[in-house]
């Protein structure tokens, strides 16, 4: 099913998304032109497409300046707008949307200090609807406002088919370490470490390494009740990347490993330091984690 479709309220209705709380329209510090060296990275993509109920494709039809009694919180050198909207395509939701939009936005303003003119240009929106208010969006978070480019709309696309997969494949939100076990072998060089993950909706996830006599390191991720020898890392810049790369602590917290002998634990340590160096950071520029 294409993500991008023409119509106007168009949905994909797939259950599961866990959806932060909303008082109406909240302010949001977008930029409005986005340079090659400052793109979102796909963990700023992935943040926001994962907090989103709504991620929608809209043409700027008008924006007022609120004064500054009005715009309570707003940072020096930004301007908030109160914006109205044409809905081009709902890229991807889990409710309908109109025809029309409205919603908050804070814009920095131009090397002038002069407010830029928004209106005509397509964004795209990570949004949630705002409950009582039909018409009204909120932004999930500051930035969640992005100049659409056909190289956008590129990026986004595989992000959101993992999202909107089925309930059961979309892996879920790692929110720690909950144990973790390194068990030497009867070979010198030989050992095993387990390190179970915790998750928001309690799902089973755990990472195994392991270590041969002569061999590299194998590891990889069982995603589920069974512990999968054959498990392998993730790709980069997937759903399960980003799920690991930027949840994860940087060292093992000590009181989640379980081994007792000082070789044991530093065996654990080193191995889970391995996975993060594996890994790769989780490059932000316009989120946080």
């Amino acid at each position: 099913m294409p993500f991008f479709n023409p119509l106007k309220v168009a949905v994909i209705a797939v259950s599961g998304l866990v959806l932060m709380p909303v008082a109406g329209l909240a302010q949001a510090v977008a930029p409005v032109a986005t340079p090659a060296a400052d793109a979102p990275t796909y963990a700023d993509l992935a943040t926001f497409s994962d907090a989103a109920e709504l991620v929608i494709r809209a043409q700027i039809r008008r924006q007022t300046t609120l004064k500054p009694d009005r715009a309570p919180g707003l940072a020096p050198g930004f301007a908030r707008l109160y914006i109205q909207a044409n809905t081009i395509a709902l890229i991807a939701g889990r409710s309908t949307v109109g025809g029309t939009l409205a919603y908050l936005v804070d814009v920095p303003l131009d090397a002038k200090g002069k407010v830029p003119k928004l209106k005509k240009r397509d964004f795209v929106l990570f949004a949630r609807s705002v409950p009582g208010r039909a018409g009204e969006v909120q932004l999930v978070a500051p930035g969640a406002q992005l100049a659409y480019t056909p190289e956008l709309e590129t990026r986004l696309r595989p992000i959101l088919t993992e999202l909107y997969a089925a309930p059961d494949s979309v892996p879920p939100r790692v929110t720690g370490i909950s144990d973790a076990l390194a068990v030497q072998g009867t070979l010198t060089g030989e050992s095993e470490t387990q390190i179970f993950l915790a998750t928001e909706n309690r799902s089973p996830v755990s990472i195994t390494i392991l270590r041969r006599p002569g061999q590299r390191p194998q590891w990889g991720v069982s995603w589920g009740e069974i512990i999968d020898s054959a498990a392998r890392p993730p790709q980069p810049e997937t759903l399960r990347w980003y799920r690991l790369a930027c949840a994860l602590p940087a060292q093992l917290p000590s009181n989640a490993n379980l081994a007792r002998e000082p070789e044991e634990r530093r065996l654990a340590a080193g191995d889970y330091a391995f996975v993060r160096e594996a890994l790769g950071p989780c490059t932000r520029r316009i989120t946080q984690g």
